[in-house]
């Protein structure tokens, strides 16, 4: 008689960092850090950038959108249990950042900049601290530098939102964005 062996699933990185607590998250916040291979979400997003000579520069090395207000955005989800990439694209505007799961902390590359951030579930929404930031991976920047970065993932009205907000010293906003996004099947109703 053949009997099937079965291998566990191996887990997503967010369920990698965020452990038993990824289960009690709402299920679209679940759902889009679930995938598995690729997947498409679409919704609206509103971004505004810092007015300081600055902060505009910080933005433009990172690649990060310029303002605009409830343009459509698209995020082409690519994952394996070792990295996902993300595709971002606000109204033609596109933005791409890979994340990688390593010593505790989930990594993202953003342009020349990688942000080591602690991931943290609480009150039905994931909150992203920065915990470092080097740049092309190498040097290190300080930590405080980024204290005023905020990310929070949760849900409303069924769909998974998002909020950013990146603030640094003496340079005050780079950047804000938030919005919501639905699997492409779903976004249109």
């Amino acid at each position: 008689m053949d009997r099937a062996v079965s291998h566990p699933v191996p887990p997503t990185l967010f369920q990698q960092a965020l452990g038993a607590a990824f289960f009690k998250l709402p299920a679209p916040v679940r759902t889009l850090h679930a995938v598995r291979g690729t997947a498409r979400y679409a919704g609206i997003a509103s971004v505004e950038r810092g007015r300081n000579p600055l902060a505009r520069l910080c933005a433009r090395i990172a690649g990060l959108p310029g303002a605009m207000q409830d343009v459509p955005i698209t995020v082409e989800f690519t994952a394996d249990t070792r990295s996902e990439t993300w595709h971002r694209d606000f109204a033609g505007t596109r933005m791409h950042s890979r994340l990688a799961y390593k010593n505790g902390l989930l990594r993202e590359q953003i342009g020349p900049l990688q942000f080591r951030h602690a991931l943290l579930a609480n009150a039905g929404a994931i909150w992203w601290r920065v915990a470092g930031v080097r740049v092309f991976g190498v040097l290190p920047l300080p930590a405080r530098w980024f204290r005023g970065v905020r990310c929070r993932e949760s849900e409303h009205e069924g769909r998974y939102e998002f909020s950013i907000d990146a603030r640094l010293p003496l340079v005050g906003r780079v950047i804000r964005y938030q919005g919501w996004l639905l699997p492409v099947d779903d976004a249109a109703g």
